[in-house]
């Protein structure tokens, strides 16, 4: 993307009247920056001079903005050939960046879909990931698995398909249960041809497209060929099918008979803090909303969220010929640029019709429960990061990170890091460390490594310190991790042991700090244990997590393959004389030496590999 880079950097006081003279009416991308060169905010327009003259107007309607203008020292701007270009790089930028008057929306987790696949006879999943229209048919967004596996099911009940992997539906020599209870077909021991399975394919690609009246019509017309040819078995198949489809139409309690696919995007501000709420309708159907709480939205107005999610969200995701909001939308610029990236003719607007205007009043309710959900919740992770600070004599403890070993017998051993931030889990910043050149077993020396190689780069100023270090392990793994950080020149940073009670019983946890301190155990009811436990477990279950990854890699790739001499034919006589890979392990060099193949050279050579 050709782009022509300009910058305005001007002493204080700065001089907007001489930046806006050398801009130009052209698309680009603006960056404020304040005396210290750090940027404020990152914007995006039609025409750079129109919109930073903007910012600089006597009577600023945000209260956020005008905080930020006052602090603005330059201003740095990227021309762009086209305002979608300019979209795009103004979304590179705050995600590289992270500018705090920015409101940024951090969707980590991708949408899932339907997926059909293109085999003889298509299996339908559950799928979330990146789309390749080569392999498969893909139906949705979905704003929730819940949502989709709800379709799946609903497609099982009403025509039979498949969901069994390949490996599962080529090694099949008879029915499954799911054909049993009536949700699949069996394609897998030819109890359907290719041509019925292909028809009901259609009619669920039909269903999943909101046409749910020509489904009903399909099926009432086979149910009658089907008896004038008194095949009444596969004519009551078709009955069933029509009943579990009525059921579902009186189940959906919010529908259009259209089949449209749109979206429905609602923000609401309570007491300081803003939610955009993103329901999906596809097909006609409504399929539930997901709700987005944005980062550097302190005091932004509902209306600079909806704007700010809109430019964000459709970046990444599909964009729907209508999207309906609960304020009235003035940026063109936006529906612009969506209609760029599109191709096709976009329309953002407030809901006219009755069902429109119904979609649109749920999705605001929905966003004002999760709003006082979540202040809920911000509440009593504020007390319980307030209680534990109080008991540990620290400042502060908003950023706190847990380390976790995991093996089996010594193998595979990983090393888990999980963050705990801002009154939630960081999963953006967890780490995994895969544990080597150790004695296999030896937890206190996992621990050093994994601690040293976490904070090498806080050592060198490239990452950032906790405000707290939980170990979960008792002394021996302490001291470990504090050698780690005295080596590293570290020992400032607080550090604490939580090490299981009795029975491992939850509740009973002692804490063991790193000096001559003596143990502490909080009662069972103290706020600032349960932190601690929620943080614990996170960090047990995301090495265990990593370890049984590790443990399946390796058990998948025999050890014989990595032996030097040993190839396909010596492994299987090998195999074949010791009856697997543990009986291999546990024969001496002799017996290696009377497999056929194996010469005493490549017995010793094997021997020493397993051992």
């Amino acid at each position: 993307m050709p782009e022509t880079e300009t910058a305005a950097t001007v002493a204080v006081p700065f001089d907007a009247k001489a930046l806006l003279a050398s801009l130009p009416e052209l698309p680009g991308v603006y960056r404020m920056l304040d005396m210290a060169g750090n940027v404020l905010y990152v914007g995006k327009a039609k025409s750079l001079k129109k919109r930073v003259a903007s910012y600089f107007r006597e009577n600023q309607p945000s209260p956020r903005i005008s905080l930020m203008v006052r602090q603005i020292a330059a201003v740095e701007t990227t021309v762009t050939r086209s305002e979608s270009e300019a979209l795009l790089l103004e979304n590179n930028l705050i995600k590289q960046l992270s500018p705090r008057y920015n409101i940024l929306f951090r969707d980590d987790k991708s949408y899932p879909y339907i997926l059909v696949s293109k085999d003889k006879f298509p299996r339908i999943a559950y799928y979330r990931g990146s789309l390749d229209a080569r392999r498969a048919e893909y139906f949705g967004p979905y704003p929730s698995a819940v949502a989709v596996r709800e379709s799946v099911h609903l497609l099982q009940r009403m025509f039979r398909l498949r969901t069994c992997e390949d490996s599962v539906y080529a090694n099949r020599s008879r029915p499954c249960l799911l054909h049993q209870i009536k949700r699949c077909s069996a394609p897998c021991v030819g109890l359907i041809s290719s041509e019925a399975y292909a028809e009901d394919l259609r009619l669920a690609r039909l269903f999943l497209q909101g046409r749910q009246q020509e489904v009903m019509k399909a099926l009432a017309a086979a149910m009658t060929q089907a008896a004038e040819n008194l095949a009444f078995e596969q004519a009551a198949i078709y009955r069933d099918q029509m009943q579990s489809l009525r059921h579902v139409q009186e189940k959906q309690y919010v529908e259009s008979t259209r089949g449209e696919d749109l979206d429905i995007i609602v923000a609401v501000e309570a007491n300081g803090t803003v939610c955009v709420n993103l329901a999906m309708v596809r097909g006609g159907r409504h399929l539930g909303d997901r709700a987005h709480f944005p980062a550097g939205a302190s005091g932004c107005l509902a209306i600079e969220a909806l704007g700010a999610f809109l430019r964000q969200h459709y970046l990444d995701h599909p964009i729907p010929s209508r999207i309906l909001v609960n304020l009235k939308f003035q940026e063109e610029e936006v529906q612009e640029a969506l209609e760029t990236l599109a191709e096709r003719k976009v329309a953002v607007i407030e809901p006219r019709q009755e069902m429109h205007r119904i979609w649109v009043e749920m999705a605001v309710q929905n966003a004002r429960l999760a709003l006082t959900a979540r202040q809920t919740t911000l509440s009593m992770q504020g007390k319980r990061q307030q209680a534990l600070a109080e008991a540990l004599g620290l400042e502060s403890v908003e950023r706190i990170e847990c380390f976790d070993i995991s093996h089996t017998q010594g193998e595979a051993t990983v090393a888990s890091c999980v963050v705990y931030q801002g009154n939630a889990m960081k999963k953006s910043d967890y780490r995994r460390f895969n544990i080597r050149d150790i004695q296999p077993g030896d937890d206190y020396a996992a621990m050093h490594q994994a601690v040293q190689r976490r904070y090498e780069k806080v050592a060198s100023g490239e990452s950032q310190a906790p405000d707290l270090i939980l170990i979960d392990g008792g002394k021996g793994q302490v001291s470990s991790a504090a050698a780690a950080l005295a080596e590293l020149g570290l020992s400032h940073l607080p550090m604490l042991g939580v090490a299981k009670g009795e029975a491992r019983k939850p509740g009973l946890e002692t804490l063991i700090f790193p000096d001559d301190r003596e143990p502490l155990q909080l009662p069972p009811e103290h706020p600032g244990l349960h932190l601690i436990q929620e943080v614990r477990d996170e960090a047990h279950r995301f090495a265990i997590g990593g370890h049984r990854a590790q443990r399946g890699k390796a058990r998948r790739t025999s050890r014989l393959e990595e032996i030097a001499g040993v190839g396909q034919k010596r492994r299987k006589a090998l195999i074949t004389q010791f009856g697997g890979l543990q009986g291999i392990v546990e024969a001496g060099v002799d017996q290696l030496a009377n497999t056929p193949g194996i010469s005493r050279e490549l017995a010793e050579k094997i021997y020493a590999a397993l051992h």
